[in-house]
């Protein structure tokens, strides 16, 4: 912001970022549970190891959680005063 940033730009900044790894995290997961689905598939009842419904609404649920986690940071920087960003660093 000291150099020119808008408080949305910075706010669209951290919160981009924080959707790029939760998404990059969340492939990773979704990759990892097919790797796995023969080890849970006897402690599995009533759904399929691969059931795109629980996943898809898994890594929902858990992109919503990690964007929630990162709003109060993202605010918290848009509103940093330039001078006291500059006079701490």
């Amino acid at each position: 912001m000291a150099l020119g940033a808008l408080p949305r730009h910075v706010l669209n900044m951290v919160l981009g970022e924080a959707s790029s790894l939760s998404a990059a995290a969340i492939a990773i997961g979704i990759g990892a549970s097919f790797a796995v689905t023969r080890c849970v598939k006897s402690m599995l009842f009533g759904i399929t190891p691969s059931d795109p419904v629980t996943l898809w609404g898994a890594a929902t649920l858990l992109m919503i959680v990690a964007l929630c986690a990162s709003w109060i940071p993202a605010r918290r920087a848009a509103s940093v005063q330039p001078i006291e960003a500059l006079r701490r660093d």
